[in-house]
């Protein structure tokens, strides 16, 4: 028995049932070989489709998304992050460039090694990792310890590895490196014993002016008194790069004293700096 259906007369502005038609054809929308307004109607009563204002991500919340698929990532969950650039990529407004980054990043295999990295930790387990740095160099490690770290809001794999060769780092920390864990390519167990902690300067600063006391001591700082009018903090260094990144916005309200390697290193990066202003 045919199914009842009920009439429903509109009166539209001229042109306007042509434009039903062709949104019709665009949602697949037909009754037999043609587009339906009345197919569309039916659809949006039984609320196929959004109807109003589409909704949109501003600058702001793409940016936040951005930083959420980078954490999923990192902490290993794969799929939720394919959902979230999803999302990203249909409802956020952004520049061609970042756009075509995002659905290049999509389209290839995302692969989270957190899981497994942080089982590996806890069994106190050396493991062989595989890791692209970021200028597509292909590189291997035997990584005796490692650890989880926050620097600068993203969480980093920093380990210590048998290879030095190619480390410019002080003599005393070659061993350690720092990785980004959404570069990693894969990791599986190596024999040998696991290093019971990373190699460590310790670095002595001195701050000056405001920073006496505006600065907030860090979980590696040793030992912290102000004697005088300077504040004289020691810090367990395990990876310069990001002391100098954190000293650095400090400008000359703060100084490494020692040791000299650390300070002639941070020496010679100003300088450079400089350079490109003369």
């Amino acid at each position: 028995m045919p199914r009842k259906k009920e009439t429903l007369t509109l009166s539209v502005p001229p042109g306007t049932k042509a434009k039903l038609e062709a949104i019709a054809e665009r949602l697949g929308k037909r009754w037999g070989n043609n587009p339906s307004p009345s197919a569309l109607v039916t659809a949006l009563a039984q609320q196929e489709f959004e109807v109003g204002h589409p909704f949109k991500l501003n600058t702001s919340q793409v940016k936040a998304l951005r930083q959420g698929i980078r954490d999923l990532i990192d902490a290993g969950h794969i799929e939720e992050a394919k959902s979230v650039l999803t999302l990203l990529l249909d409802r956020g407004e952004m520049e061609a460039p970042l756009r075509q980054s995002l659905v290049q990043q999509l389209s290839q295999p995302l692969q989270g090694w957190r899981g497994e990295v942080d089982q590996l930790i806890d069994q106190n387990q050396p493991f062989r990792l595989f890791y692209q740095n970021s200028q597509g160099q292909a590189l291997e490690y035997t990584v005796r310890h490692a650890e989880v770290i926050l620097y600068e809001k993203r969480y980093y794999l920093q380990i210590w590895c048998d290879e030095t060769e190619d480390s410019k780092d002080l003599p005393e920390l070659r061993h350690n490196r720092c990785l980004r864990l959404d570069r990693i390519q894969g990791v599986f167990p190596a024999s040998g014993e696991w290093q019971g902690r990373f190699d460590a300067v310790q670095v002595q600063l001195h701050f000056k002016g405001w920073l006496v006391k505006a600065y907030e001591p860090k979980d590696d700082d040793t030992h912290d008194e102000v004697i005088g009018d300077v504040r004289q903090v020691t810090r367990n260094v395990v990876n310069p790069f990001w002391l100098m990144r954190d000293i650095r916005r400090y400008g000359s309200e703060c100084v490494i004293v020692s040791p000299t390697g650390v300070r002639d290193r941070f020496k010679q990066e100003l300088l450079a700096m400089v350079e490109q202003y003369i």
